[in-house]
């Protein structure tokens, strides 16, 4: 019984569920079969639609970065620079510097990269730049691509699962406040007989 003296209406088990339904046993509820099957459902959702889902996601993903990957590589080249100024600083491991090199075509270029703080003026380094002769940033690499791809299937696996759960939480919430609900409407009806009381 509960607090209020009235009997619990439990929830049954899977291994409870196949046992009495082997048996054809006829107390079992309506919505002992009906949570059955909604969690098989569930179940099957969650065997299917996890992996496929995840996989999906995760592809979509490292083949948009690879994309991206080609579309840099095909517009990015490294060139060898000089540095103008020297690279001061104390904070990031990398700061602004001013540099110059020679583009394809022969003429002198200047620009602002990042190299390795406590560079001194006059030291080479290799730099990025765009088919305009900017300086850039270096094209994403397909280790990159994966792992974004590795994080975006994973992140989609997690978000399914946590809806599969959450769909049977509350679904159990509501069916036990379905079955509890019955079974104080009952008991408000048959404890007057038992007690040897009047309705």
């Amino acid at each position: 019984m509960n607090s209020h003296g009235r009997p619990g209406a439990r929830r049954l088990g899977l291994c409870a569920y196949v046992r009495l339904s082997r048996v054809g046993n006829p107390l079992l509820r309506p919505c002992d079969r009906l949570q059955f099957r909604l969690s098989m459902l569930l179940l099957f959702v969650l065997v299917i639609g996890l992996p496929t889902a995840s996989l999906s996601a995760g592809l979509a993903a490292y083949r948009s970065e690879m994309h991206t990957v080609r579309a840099q590589a095909a517009e990015r080249h490294r060139v060898t620079a000089r540095l103008t100024t020297g690279s001061e600083g104390t904070g990031a491991a990398r700061q602004w510097a001013q540099v110059s090199w020679t583009d394809r075509d022969g003429p002198r270029r200047t620009g602002v990269a990042r190299v390795a703080t406590g560079t001194p003026k006059g030291t080479i380094v290799r730099i990025w730049v765009d088919r305009q002769g900017a300086v850039t940033e270096a094209p994403v690499r397909p280790a990159d691509a994966a792992a974004t791809g590795w994080v975006t299937g994973c992140v989609t696996a997690g978000a399914v699962f946590a809806v599969i759960v959450n769909a049977r939480v509350g679904l159990a919430h509501v069916l036990d406040r379905r079955r509890h609900a019955r079974w104080g409407a009952e008991w408000d009806r048959l404890e007057p007989q038992w007690s040897g009381r009047s309705p």
